[in-house]
């Protein structure tokens, strides 16, 4: 039920004052600008046996702006990971290739290849893989 809301809520566009719009970034968030970008980032990630956490999001979304906060303290917390952001909206093209239905939606990937995937802005959620992950990476 609530993923349907969330699917309602996040999958389509919507217009409003900038102030509406949450900031990307924070913290140790790197914002993915382009593919190019993309590669690198995964490809420094692998190089220094970090943990990719990549959430395709959108300013707009109100669940995105929810967790925000949470991620930007998340990539502080946990400096073995690599958190990146992609805008759902300014590499179109790019979030289709990854089957982007709704925002946010977060891919774990540990070298290069995805190893976990959660849709929607479930906190506890995040912080449970997030907290598994980083303990399953320190056995390594």
């Amino acid at each position: 039920m609530v993923l349907k809301f969330l699917r309602c809520c996040c999958t389509a566009k919507q217009h409003g004052d900038d102030e509406d719009k949450i900031k990307f970034g924070g913290g140790n968030v790197h914002v993915v600008t382009s593919k190019e970008d993309w590669d690198q980032k995964v490809s420094e990630a692998n190089k220094d046996g970090k943990i990719v956490v990549a959430n395709f999001s959108a300013t707009w979304c109100g669940p995105c702006r929810v967790i925000s906060p949470l991620y930007a303290e998340m990539s502080q917390t946990y400096p073995q990971f690599m958190f990146l952001t992609i805008d759902v909206d300014e590499l179109m093209d790019f979030s289709s290739s990854w089957d982007i239905r709704a925002t946010p939606t977060f891919f774990f990937l540990k070298n290069g290849k995805q190893v976990d995937k959660l849709v929607g802005a479930n906190k506890p959620e995040l912080e449970k893989k997030v907290a598994a992950l980083a303990g399953a990476g320190a056995g390594a």
